[in-house]
């Protein structure tokens, strides 16, 4: 492997864009609920160690998905970039696990010195996979629901605020991907209720008595995750079949259902939800 300041010269040397981890506590949310389904997508074990997503360009521009088994490489290169540090990711060629055609994730960048990024080619014999493509943010449905919620986490301060401004919230020139129009402001009052509220969306009800199941069944890996958050709180992303939830563990939360696209629904703190939050924080999958 080689990185983006390399020549295109070596046929066989990818030009590393970025990376992301394929882990229990960290994947892409974009491929599945959990850390197996995650997997599943990309045709891997679910091996408890996970691994690393090398994405880039070979020395055609065609898009590339390398898997590779040094999960602290790959993660030390992710800390790196964010601190604003080079790193030259290269990982063994021994670790590397397979390469995928495409990318799973939509990429703003693209390697110096090499055509366009495209697809590669099929081989001769044809029976390569289909190459990886990000989700169609036009459509709404699982993959867009989940990176809606992976949204809202990043962008918490954000959207809490425009709750407390009794603004509108959701909609097409919203964060989430592939959204249509959302709910407003009169619209989110009603349905910011706690975990048993009598007024509350049935989809909402739905997805924290699921969630709430899991507190006495604990979910495949993945399912829920806690990062941290500003205060000594906890972030928390729990998935479901047909529903996403976004919350911190001393505020609200947010709801995201595959039936209502493009919709955000706050649930309010209420009696309820602190002990629910707690719970699943508990249950949680930590990045180590």
């Amino acid at each position: 492997m080689a990185g983006t300041d390399d020549t295109a010269a070596d046929d066989d040397a990818l030009f590393v864009l970025t990376a992301v981890l394929l882990t229990p506590a960290q994947f892409p949310s974009v491929l599945g609920d959990d850390y197996a389904a995650a997997c599943a997508a990309l045709g891997l074990e679910p091996y408890a160690e996970g691994y690393g997503l090398v994405l880039g360009q070979d020395s055609e521009g065609a898009r590339w998905t390398v898997v590779v088994e040094d999960v602290s490489l790959v993660a030390v290169a992710i800390a790196s970039w964010d601190c604003g540090m080079e790193y030259d990711l290269s990982p063994d060629d021994r670790s590397v696990v397979c390469a995928l055609p495409g990318w799973p994730l939509a990429l703003a960048v693209a390697a110096p010195g090499v055509p366009e990024p495209h697809d590669p080619s099929p081989g001769p014999d044809g029976d390569d996979p289909e190459p990886l493509t990000p989700p169609d943010t036009e459509v709404w449905g699982p993959p867009q629901r989940r990176l809606g919620a992976d949204e809202i986490a990043l962008q918490w301060a954000a959207w809490r605020g425009q709750i407390d401004d009794g603004t509108a919230f959701g909609g097409s020139e919203g964060p989430v991907p592939g959204a249509g129009e959302g709910p407003g402001g009169d619209q989110a009052g009603e349905r910011a209720a706690g975990p048993a509220g009598s007024g509350q969306h049935p989809g909402v009800r739905m997805a924290l008595e699921a969630a709430g199941a899991y507190v006495g069944s604990p979910p495949p890996a993945g399912r829920i995750r806690s990062a941290f958050a500003p205060g000594g709180a906890r972030t928390l992303r729990v998935d479901g079949p047909g529903w996403s939830l976004v919350a911190r563990t001393d505020d609200i939360a947010f709801v995201l259902l595959d039936e209502e696209p493009g919709e955000i629904i706050p649930v309010g703190r209420g009696p309820e939800l602190p002990g629910l939050l707690k719970a699943l924080d508990e249950l949680a999958v930590r990045p180590s």
